[in-house]
């Protein structure tokens, strides 16, 4: 099996933001939940919710044409 591409999931102090989900969205988020904990070796998978931050920071990251956005010389 392949690896995820979340890895463990710190805590931080959170912002509270409402989302809407299609059902199909939130079923995959449950299943990727499942695999993360037996991945990482926790207990119980982690609520969807918990998910959701670390994979926008994970893509946002990897998105080159945003990276070069976000900069300090791009401004």
């Amino acid at each position: 099996m392949t690896k995820l591409r979340l890895g463990r999931i710190e805590d931080e102090k959170p912002v509270k933001v409402t989302i809407e989900l299609p059902g199909a969205v939130h079923r995959d988020l449950a299943r990727y939940a499942d695999a993360h904990a037996r991945e990482t070796g926790i207990e119980r998978p982690l609520p969807v919710e918990r998910l959701i931050p670390p994979m926008l920071e994970r893509f946002m990251a990897s998105d080159r044409a945003f990276a070069r956005r976000r900069s300090p010389s791009a401004v």
